[in-house]
């Protein structure tokens, strides 16, 4: 089962040290369920990621808010989008338009050890979320 993004960022806070929260990453992407192949189309790929991302975005009108799911061909990726979709899933899509979740990985202190290319690639993911909730705004 997928944690809240409280619990993650609760688990990534009390870990001490860099490899720590890298373990913890990759736990979570390892826990994150596999997207059913018949969705990862070249629509749902991520540009912009070193890494393959699929993303695929519904809409939940009875409850009125954005149902995400995402994998990765990596599993630190994978963990990465896991962080990623604990932040957005069950939002409305005004809420995860205004969410940020770049300034989240800032404030949880992974942005400074990921590579350029990795930091790329969790904003392609954010703005792939924020510019398909604004289409369902």
């Amino acid at each position: 089962m997928i944690k809240t993004f409280k619990e993650i960022a609760s688990s990534l806070e009390s870990s001490l040290s860099w490899q720590q929260k890298y373990r913890e990453i990759m736990l979570l992407g390892k826990q994150l369920p596999a997207m059913p192949a018949v969705l990862k189309t070249s629509d749902a790929l991520v540009p912009g990621c070193e890494s393959k991302v699929w993303l695929y975005l519904d809409f939940d009108l009875e409850e009125n808010c954005l149902v995400i799911i995402g994998d990765s061909d990596t599993r630190i990726v994978k963990g990465l989008l896991a962080i990623i979709l604990s932040l957005y899933n069950g939002l409305t899509p005004e809420q995860a338009i205004n969410t940020d979740a770049f300034a989240q990985f800032n404030h949880l202190g992974l942005i400074q050890h990921l590579s350029p290319s990795r930091g790329n690639g969790i904003k392609a993911m954010v703005e792939r979320i924020q510019t398909m909730a604004e289409q369902k705004n």
